[in-house]
């Protein structure tokens, strides 16, 4: 039986005009120690899937069905507290914007130390201890004296190496990874990608990988799904859809990357590339 089976998934959002389908019947499954990347632009319905995986998409008003079974449990209708014995324990959650993440009024120390307390019920300086551990794991430097910082006080790189910190704490068997180097430069991206696939490595993690950056993608993931207006329009393994993508929108997503070889010629877009590709391609 599949770590995680979504089978499938779709979530309806009522507009004064009618509903909106942000996503529409969404499968994929996801073993121990697998990566999964989901990629597409944005809009593409790719938070609003693994936001559902956590309980945190309101329903009402949003209309979700499906199923979403996490180790035999059905997380799109468990009641609260099962959720919220699996939120940060079993599954963890890197978000996109470590600063809006962090509390700016709690210590880092207390907020990595955080799902300690609730879910081990460990002491608060039992829990403090780990939380340093921690840091020192993610490669954050004198970890015991920027323990007592507050987040104002951390680069957006060492911000994100606490939120990783956080999520890998309890030793989740999921960790969700919502575009986890959006905004960083590429010498903090490829720190954070490294510390991502280490840290899987030496617990078995399952990764599920959100974002819209190809070649991110293709660094980190074993298995790679495309998404579009809510759809996942291609699945497979990252090397097989790289190498000779099936959809024009796959296709469409890989030429929009700019051409070093090709100096001054003007960017491809999304529309005129599914025009030439396929027309009347969804």
């Amino acid at each position: 039986m599949s770590l995680l089976s979504v089978d499938p998934l779709s979530v309806v959002f009522p507009l004064r005009t009618g509903e909106f389908t942000a996503v529409d019947q969404v499968r994929f499954s996801l073993e121990a120690g697998e990566t999964l990347g989901i990629v597409g632009e944005s809009g593409s319905g790719k938070s609003v899937c693994v936001s559902c995986l956590m309980g945190l998409v309101p329903s009402p008003p949003a209309r979700i069905s499906g199923k979403a079974m996490f180790k035999g449990v059905s997380m799109l209708d468990a009641p609260a507290e099962t959720l919220r014995k699996i939120r940060g324990k079993e599954i963890s959650m890197i978000f996109q914007d470590p600063m809006t993440s962090l509390n700016p009024y709690h210590r880092i120390v207390d907020q990595i130390a955080e799902p300690l307390r609730i879910h081990e019920g460990l002491s608060r300086k039992q829990a403090r201890i780990r939380a340093v551990d921690a840091m020192e794991a993610v490669g954050i430097p004198e970890a015991e004296k920027r323990s007592r910082a507050w987040p104002h006080e951390f680069s957006g790189g060492m911000r994100q190496r606490v939120m990783i910190a956080m999520a890998m704490i309890t030793r989740p068997a999921l960790l969700i990874a919502d575009e986890p180097t959006t905004a960083l430069d590429v010498t903090v991206q490829r720190q954070i990608l490294d510390l991502i696939k280490t840290l899987q490595r030496e617990h078995g993690t399952a990764v599920l990988f959100i974002s819209h950056d190809l070649a991110v993608v293709a660094d980190v993931c074993e298995h790679l799904a495309v998404m579009r207006r809510g759809v996942m329009v291609e699945q497979g393994r990252t090397a097989d859809i790289l190498r000779t993508p099936s959809h024009p929108y796959t296709r469409g997503l890989l030429n929009c990357h700019p051409a070093l070889h090709q100096a001054g010629d003007p960017l491809r877009v999304m529309p005129e590339l599914l025009e030439s590709d396929s027309p009347g391609a969804p």
